[in-house]
């Protein structure tokens, strides 16, 4: 509430005249908003790929933007690790499953087996994840960045294999 209270500008009393619901409302709407800019900018682009590597390309670009190069938190990773997180389950499952199965749908586009296409996937997004929290703990966003491009080569080069 703090967080949302210094950075809206707004009291306490203010953020629950716009969300009467609360919490969870506020939740919510912070996780539409997630979703939303993930859609357009991450999921929809693997989805509806014509060009695999750009499309890859591109999502490494964008999350790394997108979470400051680990600076920011994944605030579905921690929704998800949190114990109220239960409320927002499906939501977070959602959320990591799109994730997964549109970057293993562009690997497929590019030829790679569906097997190893999904054992990919599932590793680039943890690996990110991982990344992400390893930046804040260490305090270096290098090594976020580091992790995301030998993902975004192990990603490429798969594809350069069997494409």
């Amino acid at each position: 509430m703090t967080i949302l209270s210094k950075a809206t500008g707004l009291g306490k009393g203010s953020l629950y005249n716009f969300f009467p619901g609360g919490k969870e409302e506020m939740m919510e709407a912070v996780l539409e908003n997630i979703d939303g800019w993930f859609a357009k900018a991450i999921f929809s682009p693997l989805e509806d790929v014509s060009d695999p590597a750009a499309a890859i390309t591109a999502m490494f670009d964008d999350v790394t933007a997108y979470f400051r190069s680990g600076r920011r938190v994944c605030v579905v990773g921690c929704l998800g690790l949190n114990s109220s997180g239960e409320t927002f389950a499906v939501k977070v499952r959602g959320y990591f499953a799109r994730w997964i199965s549109a970057l293993a749908h562009c690997l497929e586009v590019a030829k790679v087996p569906p097997a190893m296409a999904m054992d990919l996937a599932e590793e680039a997004v943890s690996g990110i994840q991982g990344g992400i929290v390893l930046a804040r703990a260490l305090g270096d966003e290098a090594s976020f960045q580091r992790i995301a491009h030998r993902l975004r080569s192990t990603l490429l080069d798969a594809i350069s294999r069997h494409g």
